[in-house]
């Protein structure tokens, strides 16, 4: 989380802002004629990596020491992992449909919450990530539960 002065202004960007803002300048831009006029969009939308990152910091399994949280930016798509497996009676296919409200950690969850980093609970993949990259790109980010880590993909468009 950033750090904040007493008047309400950013003295220092936090681990999610410092990640968010390294893909954004990283991430590259597409290209089109619209008429006579050049239009141009970024390769992924910004709320899209935010919430990966910020799910992947509110979910990651503490207590699974010497591992980090992982952004690495590809030619055609971004991977966030978040070390540790889904917790029980958590899978994929709920959180495409939107209908899981687990946390593993609560107290972060509260302060994300507080920061203004979380609006909603247990909607941001359905609603936020996969209909944005929909919308955005028509691609579908890959969800995928590996041995011990979630990984989020979301690609480029091709």
């Amino acid at each position: 989380m950033s750090v904040v002065s007493r008047r309400g202004s950013v003295v220092e960007k936090g681990v999610i802002d410092r990640k968010v803002d390294f893909v954004v300048r990283n991430m590259g831009s597409v290209a089109w004629l619209e008429g006579r006029r050049r239009r141009r969009k970024n390769v992924l939308p910004v709320d899209v990596v935010r919430d990966a990152v910020v799910n992947a910091v509110a979910h990651r399994d503490y207590t699974r020491e010497g591992t980090d949280i992982e952004v690495s930016l590809y030619g055609d798509r971004l991977e966030v992992i978040s070390p540790g497996r889904l917790r029980i009676g958590v899978t994929v296919e709920k959180m495409k449909e939107g209908v899981v409200r687990v946390t593993r950690n609560d107290l972060l969850k509260e302060i994300l919450r507080d920061y203004g980093y979380i609006e909603q609970y247990g909607m941001g993949v359905r609603q936020r990530i996969i209909e944005s990259m929909r919308a955005h790109n028509g691609t579908e980010p890959d969800l995928v539960e590996e041995q011990d880590c979630f990984v989020v993909r979301l690609w480029k468009e091709r």
